[in-house]
């Protein structure tokens, strides 16, 4: 499990892929370090309500797991694609773009060792 506090930059529309899958993407700017950076998150099914409240400008803190999986096209040629699953949002509290948002915290939930 992950952990990261941002300011919500975008939030889509639920998109139903089939009858069996649903999911919604999200971006959160991180502005911890000289660079902000622009992190896109996706709920999927019943998770998918959890944006329902949520607003641009936002602060919220997004837990999330991290997920990847490998595609191999029709020439043989594999690709692997990761994806950020979010399953809880909190509000951090809203702020204006100009002010200071709290510093992110990505953190692994064993040890607080990052798994790589």
């Amino acid at each position: 499990m992950f952990k990261l506090t941002g300011k919500v930059v975008f939030v889509g529309e639920e998109q139903v892929i089939n009858e069996k899958f649903k999911k919604r993407d999200f971006v959160v700017e991180d502005a911890s370090a000289q660079y902000p950076q622009t992190i896109q998150f996706q709920a999927v099914q019943d998770k998918c309500d959890i944006l329902n409240t949520v607003k641009i400008n936002d602060v919220v803190a997004v837990s999330f797991n991290l997920k990847g999986r490998p595609w191999v096209s029709q020439t043989g040629e594999t690709k692997y694609f990761n994806t950020l699953e979010a399953w809880k949002i909190e509000n951090a509290g809203n702020v204006e773009a100009s002010a200071t948002i709290p510093q992110a915290a990505v953190t692994a939930d064993s040890d607080g060792d990052l798994p790589f």
